[in-house]
C-alpha cells in the first residue's frame, strides 16, 4: 500500500511565485507583504479587527500576555489538554499557570472547573479551540468578566471556525492567536497571527514584537535619511514576520474557506465509516457553528478488540501515519514537577489521554486514503 502521511502540506504555483516575486523585489523580511496580509487577514475576521503578523502563534500567545499586563504573582487558567506553549508563555512572564480540566464531549477548557480553580491572583484565562472545535466564546467572556479576567484564545487549531455565526477572531476577548505551522488551516510554513480590537494591546504588541522599538522597521527604512532615528523604549523580543512567508499568507488566506471545506468533508467520511466501531468520535461543532477540523482525534473504546497503542503500531506496519494530541501537561515531566497533582485530579483529560490517538487529515486527502484508513481500523476492530 502506499503510504499515507500524517500530514501533506498543501503549496501551489501560486505561493511558489509570490514567494519569487518578494526575492526578486529586494525587501525579504518584514515589509510590504507583512502588511497587506495584516490588512487582508484583519478584514477577513472583521467587526474592526487589528492583525499582527508574527513568526509563530507561540510568540502571539507570549505578546499578548504580556501587552495584558500577566507576570510576577499572576495565575493564568488553561486547559491541560493542550499543546505545551499555551503555558510556557505564561511561564516566560514569570507567572504561574492554573490546569484546568476538559469537558469530556467537546475536549475544550471545563469551566465550571475553572470555576472551581479560581484564585484571587488569577489575572486570565487562555481557551484552547482545541482540534477545530470552536469554544463558547459568549460564556468565556461572561465568566471573564464576572471574575475580572483577561481573555487571551489559542486559536492556533481554529482557523476558520465559527461558533454561532461568528468567526473565532471576530468575538470581544482580549486578544485571539492563531498558528501559520506547516500543518494548520492555513500555513505560513512558520508564523502566526495576533488579532485584537484594543487598540493599546495592538500598541504594546506592536513595540514588543520587534525589540521595542518606538517605529516599525519597514517605516524606519522606507523613508530616505531616518533608518537611524529610532528608540528602544522596552525590551522586547525577536517575533516579527518575514515577507516571504507573508507572501505564502496572502495566497494561502485566500484559500482557508476551500480548505476548511475539503477538511469537513475528509472528517465526513471518516464519520460515516467508523461510526459501527467501539470508538468515540469527535463531536461535530453546535448548530450554526462551524468546525475547523484542524485534527480527528479518536478513542478506542475499553472494549475494543485492541488497544489504543496496538492500533497506532498497526497503522504505522500499513504506512498510515498518526499522532496523539495531546499527553496532557500535568503529565509531562516539567509540568508535573512545577504543579504536583493529585492522582485523579484530571480525569477527563487522563482519560482522554489513555485511548487517544489523532488519525491524518489533510485538504488534498483523497477518497481512497481516507478509505484505506478506515478498513484498516475496521479490520482491527470489527
Amino acid at each position: 500500500m502506499t503510504p499515507i502521511p500524517f500530514f501533506r502540506p498543501q503549496i501551489g504555483e501560486e505561493e511558489i511565485a509570490a514567494v519569487a516575486a518578494v526575492m526578486r523585489s529586494g525587501w525579504l523580511t518584514t515589509g510590504p507583504k507583512t502588511a497587506e496580509f495584516e490588512e487582508r487577514f484583519g478584514g477577513f475576521l472583521g467587526a474592526g479587527a487589528e492583525a499582527l503578523a508574527v513568526n509563530s502563534a507561540t510568540a502571539g500567545l507570549h505578546l499578548a500576555a504580556e501587552a495584558c499586563g500577566v507576570g510576577p504573582g499572576d495565575a493564568v487558567l488553561t486547559p491541560t489538554l493542550t499543546f505545551t506553549a499555551t503555558a510556557e508563555v505564561v511561564r516566560y512572564l514569570g507567572a504561574d499557570v492554573i490546569f484546568v480540566d476538559i469537558d469530556p464531549e467537546t475536549l475544550l477548557i471545563d469551566l465550571d472547573d475553572c470555576e472551581r480553580r479560581l484564585k484571587p491572583n488569577c489575572k486570565a484565562i487562555m481557551p484552547v479551540h482545541f482540534g477545530g472545535m470552536p469554544c463558547d466564546m459568549p460564556r468565556i467572556i461572561a465568566f471573564a468578566r464576572k471574575h475580572g479576567l483577561k481573555v487571551i484564545e489559542d486559536a492556533a487549531h481554529a482557523l476558520p471556525a465559527r461558533f454561532d455565526g461568528r468567526l473565532i477572531g471576530a468575538f470581544d476577548s482580549d486578544a485571539c492567536v492563531f498558528s501559520f505551522y506547516a500543518n494548520k488551516t492555513m500555513t505560513t510554513g512558520e508564523g502566526g497571527m495576533l488579532v485584537t480590537r484594543d487598540p493599546n494591546l495592538a500598541r504594546r504588541a506592536r513595540v514588543m514584537r520587534l525589540h521595542g522599538f518606538d517605529r516599525d522597521a519597514f517605516d524606519r527604512h522606507r523613508r530616505v535619511g531616518a533608518s537611524w532615528a529610532y528608540d528602544v523604549v522596552a525590551p522586547g523580543f525577536k517575533y516579527n514576520m518575514t515577507d516571504m512567508a507573508a507572501a505564502i499568507g496572502v495566497v494561502q488566506l485566500g484559500k482557508v474557506e476551500a480548505f476548511q471545506a475539503a477538511r469537513q468533508a475528509a472528517a465526513q467520511r471518516y464519520l460515516s465509516n467508523l461510526a459501527h466501531l467501539p470508538l468515540w468520535l469527535p463531536r461535530r461543532a453546535p448548530e450554526n457553528s462551524l468546525h475547523a477540523w484542524h485534527l480527528f482525534p479518536i478513542r478506542v473504546r475499553e472494549e475494543a478488540r485492541m488497544t489504543r497503542d496496538d492500533l497506532i503500531g498497526l497503522l504505522a506496519s500499513r504506512g498510515i501515519g498518526s499522532s496523539v494530541h495531546y499527553r496532557p501537561l500535568h503529565q509531562l515531566s516539567y509540568w508535573r514537577e512545577r504543579y504536583p497533582s493529585k492522582l485523579g485530579e484530571f480525569p477527563m483529560a487522563d482519560r482522554y489521554f489513555k485511548t487517544a490517538l489523532t488519525l491524518p487529515l489533510f485538504p488534498g486527502m483523497l477518497d481512497s486514503e481516507i478509505d484505506a484508513v478506515c478498513e484498516t481500523i475496521v479490520e482491527a476492530l470489527s
